[in-house]
């Protein structure tokens, strides 16, 4: 390989962080640009039903519910709001109820895992069927405390369990992933085309 082959490979690795060169490939199908919302709505609702039989779920949502606490966990809204809508007015649901239903559905936000523990040793703990005592006792934290942890824990071991399927689908399902990817991998061609052309500029000169 020659110098100014050489200073190409090395410029495409820092645009792309990969070696090998592909093409580019076509807008994935369900992508929002051509997505259908009924097709979406009928999936969202079977991942539902899946992991209703697969798990169990701790709260007492009905699927509906829960297809609307998964919309609204990739709208951005907080538990409060989410029960606000799940429930209506003067229903039972609360901000607990949703976060319950969240983490049946393994839809754990980063704020669940913000611990005054090491979170990941939580994790290996409860994966090695420590109790939540002598979880508590390693981590010199309170029981209490360690206890509201617990389930966010489980949630995230259980969607490891299952290389995080349902939670890469729901957010498939429901946010933009496809197009902010597709327009992420444009930016990086178009980062290393333009430093190509400035190579081959220098080159010429």
């Amino acid at each position: 390989m020659d110098e100014k082959t050489e200073e190409l490979r090395d410029l495409f690795v820092d645009a792309t962080g990969s070696e090998t060169v592909t093409d580019r490939q076509e807008e994935p199908p369900g992508s929002l640009l051509d997505r259908d919302d009924d097709a979406v709505a009928d999936r969202v609702a079977a991942l539902v039903a899946t992991m209703r039989e697969r798990y169990g779920f701790d709260s007492d949502l009905d699927d509906a519910q829960y297809e609307r606490v998964a919309a609204g966990f990739f709208d951005g809204e907080d538990d409060a709001a989410i029960a606000d809508v799940v429930g209506g007015s003067g229903s039972a649901v609360d901000a607990r109820a949703v976060r319950d239903a969240r983490l049946d559905l393994h839809l754990v936000a980063d704020a669940d895992r913000d611990a005054p523990f090491e979170y990941a040793a939580l994790k290996r703990l409860l994966a090695a069927d420590r109790s939540v005592e002598a979880a508590a006792a390693e981590l010199e934290a309170d029981v209490e405390t360690v206890r509201e942890f617990v389930p966010v824990a489980r949630a995230d071991l259980a969607s490891t369990r299952v290389n995080d399927r349902f939670r890469d689908e729901f957010r498939a399902l429901l946010t933009d992933a496809d197009i902010e990817d597709a327009h992420a991998a444009t930016a990086r061609e178009d980062g290393l085309r333009e430093a190509t052309e400035d190579i081959e500029t220098d080159v010429s000169l």
